[in-house]
């Protein structure tokens, strides 16, 4: 998909569907939250320490575009879409694979804030954070 760089590649789990036989609404968030994983523990790596610095999730929204059966080969796709100072926001495509090609099934956008735990308060994005970011979308 244009634009993203990162992919991650979806299970979908027999508890996903739902009575109309398709993945329920609510598991997009989880799907998110694995490429949200994969993508923070790819770009950012090893080093954070969640206990003192992390992220807390302040916003998410999805526009669902098609259903998703359970034998739907799945995944989604992410990118850093904004660049705050205390914040970024995620953009996220969940696809799946029809007639040979890749379709939308969900679009979706997440804000994220930088976080202390020790002292509850929001921070600043660390600097070297930004930077990986920034690179991962060829903005530097």
């Amino acid at each position: 998909m244009q634009g993203f760089k990162h992919k991650t590649p979806i299970q979908i789990r027999f508890k996903d569907i739902d009575a109309f036989r398709h993945v329920n609404n609510a598991n997009h968030f989880t799907y998110l939250e694995i490429a949200r994983t994969h993508y923070f523990n790819e770009i950012v790596g090893k080093e954070i320490d969640w206990v003192d610095k992390g992220l807390i999730l302040a916003k998410a929204t999805v526009d669902y575009k098609h259903p998703i059966l359970l034998t739907d080969k799945i995944h989604t796709y992410t990118k850093c879409s904004r660049m705050g100072n205390k914040s970024f926001d995620l953009s996220y495509l969940i696809t799946k694979e029809e007639n040979g090609k890749e379709i939308i099934a969900s679009e979706a956008h997440t804000v994220l804030v930088a976080y202390n735990y020790k002292k509850a308060i929001s921070i600043l994005i660390p600097e070297a954070w930004r930077k990986k970011y920034l690179m991962v979308e060829n903005r530097l």
